[in-house]
């Protein structure tokens, strides 16, 4: 923070201040220093009614997604009444915030004890933590997020059921060659070998193909993703591995059992 935050000097009676943030600085008063400059609102005639005594970084109040907007912050004491008494912009008191330094375990017993101290009429609603009210703000992409890991869990099983089936029809189809390769002489190591070869080039080819794609969709949620990137290679190459070792585990099991086939028996498949 630069210059002061808002604090007890800021009275009813004392000059109206203000204190902005980075993206008010940058939009009003480009390229210089907003410390001790003035603005105001309703009109010309109230151009110099606040001068700025701090500056705060960005914070978004509203949505993740959206860039930070101009704001300016107001003391309390200072906003200016209304004929019937209101603050002008209602601008009450709604949310305390309260910065606790240690474990301070639970804390709402103090906190509803010392404002009942200052005034027995002011009802406190609710005492919510930070983490809390983080946790409230992604409900949805949390959601969002299970689902994703469901719908991709699935679409891992499917994958390695549908390689386990096209590698057990091939060695169904091939038993007779295996059996031929065996009884010249081939190892179980080398048939077992030459069965994952022949599975991990249709887990190369689907790779490649599905890359592409996965990059290309990314680029359209990518307004939905919140710290992530639409392209992460660490995390497209982590997705791209355990698709193979999954493919690996899928086809070893048929692979093995083509390796253990009688040659007799196998010679006899038509």
């Amino acid at each position: 923070m630069d210059g002061r935050s808002i604090d007890e000097r800021d009275r009813q009676n004392a000059p109206q201040t203000a204190v902005v943030n980075r993206t008010f600085a940058d939009r009003y008063f480009k390229n210089r220093n907003p410390l001790g400059r003035h603005f105001g609102r309703d009109g010309a005639e109230h151009a110099n009614d606040y001068e700025i005594v701090g500056m705060v970084e960005d914070a978004k109040y509203q949505s993740t997604y959206k860039a930070a907007y101009p704001m300016f912050f107001l003391p309390l004491l200072q906003m200016e009444k209304k004929p019937d008494g209101s603050l002008a912009g209602a601008n009450y008191i709604n949310d305390i915030e309260l910065h606790v330094s240690g474990k301070a375990g639970n804390p709402e017993p103090l906190i509803r004890k010392a404002i009942a101290d200052v005034e027995p009429n002011l009802s406190v609603l609710d005492v919510i933590g930070y983490g809390e009210q983080l946790s409230l703000q992604f409900n949805q992409e949390r959601l969002v997020a299970t689902l994703t890991e469901l719908f991709g869990l699935l679409a891992l099983v499917l994958a390695s059921v549908g390689l386990y089936g096209l590698v057990s029809l091939a060695v169904a189809r091939r038993t007779a060659e295996i059996g031929v390769r065996i009884a010249l002489g081939a190892t179980r190591d080398g048939v077992v070998a030459m069965i994952l070869r022949g599975a991990l080039v249709q887990v190369v080819v689907g790779v490649a193909i599905g890359i592409p794609l996965t990059v290309g969709a990314a680029r359209l949620i990518e307004h939905r993703l919140f710290g992530v990137s639409g392209y992460d290679p660490v995390i497209v190459s982590g997705a791209a591995i355990l698709l193979a070792a999954c493919a690996i585990v899928a086809a070893l099991i048929p692979a093995r059992r083509a390796a253990g086939i009688d040659p007799m028996e196998a010679l006899r498949v038509e």
